[in-house]
């Protein structure tokens, strides 16, 4: 493959096929505009580039068809890209899931969840101390998925499983940005999550209210100019892990 990998090497299975390996690299480079809207993706060009078959390239090509990043045409694809309200959306859902998960629990026992968390939320303090800037976006939607998956409901789980992978990438580079321009500002999100944790323990409404909205109303407006200015776009591509 190319020199500089935009995935994270440390989020993919080991296991991963070819195919996985090269739809999260193609996926990245999408969102992060590093390949613009409208380029025409070639399946002998790409496997070329990233010197594979042209089987893993058909495979990443038909996943990034069924996200809407691209279309399909003849012997490649056109980039759709992401658009901003595309990208509103994605937080509104995300946003919506979690906010009937904790209403849920309100209702039952959460002293497993809440060890899993704290374990969790220590593990991002770890990330953020050795500035390990994709461990801790890795370990940040762990976190958020220890939650909806606490419930055991499987709808939403397939709905969580399908927006998973773009919501990774919005993550990952909004992290990534913020690295670069406020790193004081991982304390405010560390502490977000300290919130979240109090309030599932306390099991109290407006607590509850209070945490996820803080949580994601900053998340989205403070990374919202990234997805539309390509200068802010271009420090976070890159960003080379210090």
């Amino acid at each position: 493959m190319t020199s500089k990998k935009f995935y994270p090497e440390k989020g993919l299975a080991f296991s991963s096929s070819m195919g996985e390996r090269l739809v999260t690299e193609l996926r990245m480079r999408i969102i992060s505009q590093a390949i613009q809207k409208e380029t025409v993706l070639s399946e002998n060009q790409l496997a070329k580039e990233y010197q594979v078959s042209r089987s893993p390239v058909r495979e990443a090509l038909k996943v990034l068809e069924k996200e809407q990043l691209i279309r399909l045409e003849r012997m490649g694809a056109t980039v759709i890209g992401i658009s901003k309200t595309d990208i509103e959306e994605i937080y509104d859902i995300r946003l919506m899931i979690e906010s009937f998960v904790v209403q849920r629990l309100l209702n039952s026992e959460n002293d497993a969840l809440l060890n899993e968390l704290n374990k969790i939320l220590e593990m991002m303090k770890i990330a953020i101390k050795y500035k390990d800037i994709d461990e801790f976006s890795l370990k940040d939607i762990e976190f958020h998925e220890t939650i909806i998956k606490s419930i055991h409901h499987r709808q939403i789980m397939m709905v969580c499983t399908h927006l998973r992978p773009v919501m990774e990438c919005l993550i990952i580079l909004s992290m990534r940005y913020r690295s670069q321009v406020n790193y004081q500002d991982f304390n405010r999100i560390l502490k977000n999550h300290e919130l979240i944790i109090e309030a599932l323990a306390q099991k109290e409404k407006t607590l509850i209210k209070e945490a996820f909205f803080k949580n994601f109303h900053d998340v989205q407006n403070k990374a919202e100019d990234l997805w539309t200015d390509p200068e802010m776009m271009k420090k976070a591509r890159e960003f080379n892990g210090s």
